[in-house]
């Protein structure tokens, strides 16, 4: 049989409270839903960092973020470092990325096995946005998201068909500061979005490491932000009324950015059918964590809250994988190398973590798939969002997290010494995780099978548990701090 091609369509913060085939209340994503129709709809698909880099790190190399050191978005990705993308290239596949890669540029950190890049420095620009070349920078005049697509349809088309490609087509919507494209920004203009319904969470009952989170909408939006959609700052009102204020004021351009996705996500679709490629093609559509879209008073990404790590997973193969199917068993970043290089036949890198889950696509039992994931969050500081460091373990009924609330010598903190904290949640009568049962005497048992399996599973993917004193291996990053305080000014 032909190995297939592989397309993997990745964007950046676009979680799936606004994917219409994850049931959005606020959004229609029509051509995004065409891969879930064509495919795969996967319900439990877990980021193991919620956050873009060490994401991005985990997804490429099939390992944690311990083990490719790419923790916090201050660390780089060794290019060195095996990944699936050079398994395939070694095979035999044409491979090309375009889009956001925030995984470091320069000699060692540029992609490696790809015939043809051109990447964002960092985050990029929305418009008019400067792309990284093996050959220099270039600007592209128009916006991000087009122009990514059309990179990618480009090197499509010079592309034979000889060999199978695996084409990365990474955007960077829709990360803040959410800025549409022109032929959207009206939309939802006379409406307004539907608000979730911890818009207005009390946090003072949370661990001092979450309640003390700067990431409330009307109190920490960035400052950047307000002032470029509003031309001033944020206006004094109530907090419940602020809110509202700031949750309308950045979601609807979040939206307007989704939609700009859906379009060209329905372009690609529409050249792959139109060119006979459709049936030998690989489908996938993610992004690289979820998104807090005002759930809890949020808004980004970082805890270990539903909202944050669970990821949108829609995947499309005629050949292998029956239209319509629905998966609900956990599956995480770290388990997609050895899952694309499955479908490519192809042995993976030696040292990749996870396991390939292309026997769940194809409907065969796999009695022993894990029942459980592992999250660690790294980055520890008081400086931007003030996300504290914490680790836990999620099963498909439970949720018990680690607040330890220290840097373990990644220089990237503030003060921000807080108290272990522990919060347990019951996610079947708590779905939106509101009220922890780590106290509750009911659930004693529970918390004891929690906690050896969180030993268990650390064991198991080699990392480290938290003790006081305790430092971390790998790379260290120095003296940031004041640096990192002057380029956020704009957020504080």
């Amino acid at each position: 049989m032909k190995r297939p091609n592989i397309l993997f369509i990745m964007c950046d913060d676009h979680t799936t409270q606004a994917i219409s085939a994850y049931g959005s209340f606020i959004n229609q994503t029509p051509n995004i839903d065409r891969i879930a129709a064509m495919g795969a709809k996967i319900n439990n698909a877990f980021c193991t960092n919620s956050i873009c880099a060490p994401s991005r790190a985990a997804i490429l190399t099939g390992t944690y973020n311990h083990v490719n050191h790419v923790r916090t978005i201050w660390e780089d990705l060794d290019n060195t470092m095996p990944t699936f993308v050079g398994d395939l290239h070694d095979s035999g596949y044409k491979t090309a990325i375009f889009g956001k890669w925030h995984l470091g540029h320069g000699p060692n950190h540029n992609p490696t096995n790809f015939d043809r890049w051109e990447i964002l420095p960092g985050q990029g620009d929305y418009i008019d946005p400067v792309f990284i070349t093996p050959d220099g920078e270039v600007t592209h005049k128009g916006y991000v998201t087009t122009i990514t697509t059309d990179l990618a349809l480009n090197w499509l088309d010079e592309v034979g068909q000889d060999d199978p490609f695996c084409l990365l087509v990474h955007h960077k919507a829709p990360h803040q500061p959410w800025i549409p494209d022109e032929k959207h920004k009206h939309l939802f203009e006379d409406m307004p979005v539907p608000e979730p319904a911890s818009l207005h969470e009390d946090l003072s009952p949370r661990p001092e490491g979450v309640k003390n989170a700067k990431m409330n909408i009307y109190k920490h939006m960035p400052k950047a932000v307000i002032k470029m959609k509003t031309g001033e700052i944020a206006p004094v009102m109530p907090q419940k009324e602020g809110q509202s204020w700031g949750y309308q004021l950045y979601i609807k351009d979040y939206l307007r950015c989704v939609a700009s996705i859906d379009e060209n996500t329905g372009r690609i679709l529409d050249y792959l059918e139109e060119k006979g490629l459709a049936e030998d093609t690989l489908i996938i559509y993610t992004s690289d964590q979820g998104f807090f879209l005002g759930e809890h008073s949020w808004f980004d990404k970082r805890y270990m809250y539903d909202e944050a790590i669970r990821m949108p997973l829609l995947m499309a193969y005629p050949r292998g994988i029956e239209a319509g199917t629905e998966i609900n068993d956990i599956v995480t970043n770290v388990d997609f190398a050895k899952t694309f290089c499955d479908f490519a036949g192809v042995k993976p890198h030696e040292g990749a973590q996870g396991r390939s889950f292309k026997n769940l696509l194809e409907k065969k039992p796999v009695a022993d798939w894990p029942k459980s994931m592992y999250y660690r969050y790294w980055e520890h500081d008081d400086i931007i969002h003030a996300a504290c460091a914490h680790y836990g373990v999620r099963t498909h009924d439970y949720k018990l997290i680690c607040y330890y609330s220290d840097g373990m010598g990644i220089e990237v903190t503030g003060d921000a010494n807080y108290p272990i904290q522990w919060e347990m949640f019951d996610l079947k009568k708590d779905p939106m995780e509101m009220h922890s049962v780590y106290h509750d005497p009911e659930y004693a048992e529970v918390r004891e099978n929690l906690m050896a399996e969180l030993n268990r599973i650390q064991l198991e993917v080699g990392d480290k548990p938290y003790y006081p004193g305790a430092k971390a291996e790998g790379v260290v990053i120095k003296g940031i701090e004041a640096g990192l305080r002057e380029r956020m000014k704009d957020f504080l």
